[in-house]
């Protein structure tokens, strides 16, 4: 045997893939509240029901995918998949858990042509609400990620390359400028890591398959702009800016905002209006955020748009999360002993939270509170959501209600 190659697998028959698909669509449909209560429903599902995982194990696997960039919540998911059934189990869970949601997200997509001015102020319902949820995890996301003067400095300074340079490359500057500073800048803040047990995946991903999958991250973040720039096509265009913002979204699905804004609205291929109602949309339904790239694709105005845009921004927004998964799992140990990997993480997770400071500035408050009853619906639904601790999906069809009756 070689070395190299893991010496067991996971379960692989259809049965065992059946066995995940099922658990995580009840997920996928009842899965209200984010990914910080998406985690809460895996543990309850999985650890102390199931028992597919021990409590140390799970808690390394955490972690480890908010180590990484992309949607933690779908990312635990599909290595939870991969360690019940191998890969068949991974594309199970993923599959399950993003499903319903995204094609409650198509549906709106589909909806808004035929809403017309009589559901307009519905719309602008939705665009305060998402004004109300972005001002609350932003405040959560500052008060965990930038608790100090050094971390807090750093948001600041992405805040305002990002507003300086309102564009993809503004985005990626920032996050770059949060890792280099915080590789220099955050050695006291990054030092304490806690000790888990080894994660049980890891032997089941050889280094072969682990090294091919972050070799093919990278090879495709490098060329697909460079092919969809040559060729002129479309689809790979769209495959491109959602492989991006798939790619570089660190600190949570909110973060994936600006990205994706930058992405679709500065192009001209979603309007401010239909962006901002989509954001609102997507907090009322169960499972992950970044099933909003699944109504982006749908709603955006030129071709490939409807369901053909619909699965290319859904395959092409989480495939970032699946190679990531697959080739970081094996060399999770080494990587979370890196001092120098540390100091970068927190860098720039302060960072992001400057990325969600400029995102919510604009376009979200700017076009989501311009009015002052659309202003008077966003300070409602914040105080509904951040000290009522009422339920995001409540708060955004609240939202929409009020705005049909006031706006």
């Amino acid at each position: 045997m070689n070395p190299s190659e893991p010496a067991h697998s996971p379960q692989t028959s259809v049965g065992a893939a059946g066995e995940v698909f099922r658990a995580f669509l009840l997920l996928g449909l009842t899965s209200f509240g984010g990914p910080v209560a998406h985690l809460g429903y895996f543990r309850e599902a999985f650890v102390q029901r199931r028992r597919w995982l021990d409590e140390a194990a799970y808690a390394d696997l955490v972690a480890l995918c908010q180590f990484l960039p992309g949607p933690a919540s779908s990312q635990v998911g599909m290595a939870i998949g991969l360690n019940r059934a191998g890969y068949l189990g991974m594309l199970a869970a993923w599959t399950a858990f993003t499903l319903p949601s995204a094609i409650v997200l198509v549906a709106f997509a589909f909806g808004l042509n035929a809403l017309g001015s009589v559901n307009a102020g519905m719309l602008a319902g939705l665009k305060a609400a998402a004004v109300a949820v972005v001002a609350h995890a932003l405040i959560g996301m500052a008060r965990t990620l930038t608790p100090d003067r050094q971390r807090a400095s750093i948001a600041a300074l992405a805040l305002c390359v990002t507003l300086a340079l309102p564009s993809a490359i503004g985005q990626v500057t920032a996050i770059l400028i949060g890792g280099l500073a915080g590789s220099l800048w955050l050695r006291a803040q990054s030092e304490a890591v806690p000790h888990a047990q080894h994660i049980p995946l890891a032997p089941m991903v050889g280094s072969r398959v682990a090294i091919t999958a972050l070799v093919t991250f990278f090879a495709l973040l490098a060329l697909l702009p460079l092919g969809a720039h040559m060729t002129g096509d479309a689809a790979l265009a769209l495959f491109d800016s959602f492989y991006r913002a798939g790619a570089l979204v660190f600190g949570g699905g909110h973060v994936v905002l600006p990205l994706l804004q930058a992405e679709m609205v500065q192009t001209g291929q979603v309007s401010h209006d239909a962006f901002l109602a989509g954001y609102g949309a997507a907090q009322a339904v169960p499972g992950p955020l970044f099933t909003f790239a699944t109504y982006l694709g749908a709603v955006k105005t030129d071709a490939p748009g409807g369901l053909a845009g619909a699965a290319v921004a859904t395959v092409a927004i989480f495939l970032p999360s699946a190679l990531l998964i697959i080739g970081a799992i094996r060399y999770w140990d080494q990587l979370r002993a890196n001092a120098l990997a540390r100091r970068a993480l927190t860098g720039v997770n302060a960072a992001v939270v400057g990325l969600l400071g400029a995102a919510f500035y604009d376009p979200v408050f700017t076009q989501g509170a311009a009015q002052p009853q659309a202003f008077a619906i966003a300070v409602v639904a914040f105080v509904a959501l951040a000290l009522w601790k009422s339920p995001p999906w409540a708060v955004v069809v609240g939202a929409g209600a009020l705005g049909a009756l006031a706006l």
